[in-house]
């Protein structure tokens, strides 16, 4: 009913940019917050930064001042701008939004499949 599919990663050199796309589809009848998470090959999946519907925003102390979280609330959309990337960015980055598919359905809590970030020269 509901799917997080996200996009725009691949391999960059140190010190580049990158952009992830995550749009929301399906049963919405309520999105609350969003977020990014991240594992990297080993190690449990951490939190990179969310961005509540107000547009408050939380990151993880590793990427901030380097990676900015948005959204566009009028195309489901949450967005993660990458930059001053470094070789330890590099990991799987997944989506993650709590969804209210209908007033009379619990919140849930929603992942994407994940997109790949590759930081290496």
């Amino acid at each position: 009913q509901v799917q997080l599919v996200e996009s725009g990663g691949g391999l960059v050199q140190p010190g580049g940019s990158l952009r992830l796309s995550c749009a929301a589809s399906g049963r919405l009848w309520a999105i609350y917050n969003m977020g990014w998470y991240r594992q990297a090959p080993g190690k449990q999946r951490e939190l990179a930064a969310t961005i509540t519907s107000g547009g408050d925003t939380n990151y993880a102390d590793s990427v901030k001042g380097r990676f900015t979280i948005s959204r566009d609330n009028a195309k489901n959309t949450v967005y993660l701008q990458m930059n001053s990337l470094k070789p330890e960015d590099t990991a799987v980055y997944f989506c993650n939004a709590y969804i209210k598919v209908s007033w009379r359905i619990e919140t849930a809590n929603y992942w994407g499949q994940g997109t790949q970030v590759t930081v290496s020269s």
